[in-house]
């Protein structure tokens, strides 16, 4: 028999986006109600699909404190999902661990919740025969650090069988460590598919006789890079034999955070570039299917706009121009920040061959770029004057991005000397 679920994760039901400060009250409010918004997309994509059961990884909630709004839009949600016949089965995480405040007593049918103290098993069937067995336990609190991986272990029976577990698989430093666990662990355990939560990017696990998949969550919540891009759930297609065919990666998100680029090298002033970006966020509008933006836009290249950017004050009074004019738009566009990596137009080659000092600095910058293990003693030597350079150009560069501020280093140092010549 054919077997099709729909596993999702992480979705934070009502939380509120992080890092966006500046947000006017407008934009806020309707920016709120974009995870209660992906969670009625996921459930609509379940109905739609026809799956035979949906799994939830953990932290369904943003805090043990659930709101009474989240609650009740979860519950109408299952209700849905109930009438259409589908059973969902949902394990807590670290963020909302069983005994938080409840305000629903009663839940639809078809609807478990898993307990905290085992491993439990429901089966589903369909016309008399075993179509799945679905696993899970849910956290008994916030932190917990004991591998949960190892209390799993498949029993008897026909059909998929399934492992629903919020948890950290080799030591992800992106999320903390709670519930860790080895690939090992899941290999032992006998799943057919593990439906994991925890980390908010979508991952498929490089698992040997099982498939181990992070769905990432539903809805991205700030500018960070594990939140940004497409968010969703997995569509996942099998036998009752335990043979997944596949795993489908479904948006499902109302909003988006994007990062994205301009190339600034045919772009004459400011306004030329006020036009640009605005063109530029009407391009990602289409590309992201008509959804509510939030976007962080790198300027880069060289051209004549560099200098005008370069003007104290010019980036943060452009920024604000922008949110003015997209304001009143709905599907919200909203502008979280510009980050200004354009540079002088410079000739590299013609400096190399000068003979002065600026072609000493781009001859040492070029040495550093051939030798790694130069180039990282020198910024462990040096991190207190790396900080003196300009938040321009390491802004968003992770600590160990040698490279990308040796190359801002480099084109600081070329332009302050240009300058200094142009004033003798």
């Amino acid at each position: 028999m054919n077997v099709r679920f729909l596993h999702a994760a992480d979705l934070h039901l009502d939380t509120p986006f992080s890092g966006l400060s500046a947000l006017e009250p407008g934009v806020a409010s309707a920016l709120r109600d974009a995870s209660l918004a992906a969670w009625d997309n996921l459930v609509a994509l379940a109905v739609a699909r026809a799956v035979d059961f949906v799994v939830l990884a953990g932290d369904i909630y943003d805090g043990e404190d659930r709101g009474v709004r989240a609650q009740l839009r979860l519950a109408r949600g299952l209700e849905r999902l109930s009438a259409a016949g589908i059973s969902t089965f949902i394990a807590h995480g670290n963020h909302d661990p069983l005994g938080g405040y409840s305000a629903i007593r009663q839940w639809p049918a078809g609807v478990h919740i898993f307990g905290s103290e085992r491993v439990e098993r429901r089966t589903i069937e369909r016309d008399g025969r075993e179509l799945a067995h679905v696993y899970g336990v849910s956290y008994s609190q916030p932190a917990v650090r004991e591998n949960l991986a190892a209390g799993f272990s498949r029993e008897g029976g026909g059909g998929l069988h399934v492992g629903v577990l919020h948890c950290n698989v080799g030591g992800s430093g992106e999320h903390d460590a709670y519930s860790p666990c080895e690939l090992a662990d899941l290999e032992r355990a006998g799943m057919d598919y593990w439906a994991l939560g925890h980390i908010h990017r979508q991952t498929t696990l490089p698992a040997r006789g099982c498939w181990a998949v992070y769905s990432g969550n539903t809805q991205g919540r700030s500018p960070k890079p594990s939140e940004c891009g497409p968010k969703g759930v997995m569509i996942v297609e099998a036998d009752s034999a335990g043979g997944v065919r596949s795993a489908e990666h479904v948006p499902v998100d109302a909003a988006r955070f994007v990062h994205d680029e301009l190339d600034v090298a045919d772009v004459a002033d400011l306004s030329a570039l006020r036009a640009a970006l605005l063109e530029r966020a009407a391009a990602l509008r289409a590309e992201h299917d008509g959804r509510a933006l939030v976007i962080r836009m790198t300027l880069a290249g060289a051209g004549p706009v560099h200098a005008d950017v370069r003007r104290p004050g010019a980036m943060e009074e452009l920024l604000a121009e922008l949110r003015r004019e997209c304001e009143a738009e709905r599907p919200v566009l909203y502008w979280e920040g510009l980050l200004d990596r354009t540079r002088a137009a410079l000739a590299l080659d013609r400096i190399a061959e000068r003979g002065d000092f600026s072609a000493d600095v781009l001859a040492q910058a070029r040495l550093l770029s051939r030798d790694p293990e130069r180039l990282d003693e020198l910024m462990q030597a040096h991190t207190a004057e790396l900080k003196r350079i300009p938040a321009r150009w390491t802004r968003d560069l992770p600590p160990a991005d040698a490279q990308a501020i040796l190359d801002g280093a480099m084109w600081l140092a070329l332009e302050m000397l240009r300058e200094g010549e142009k004033t003798e």
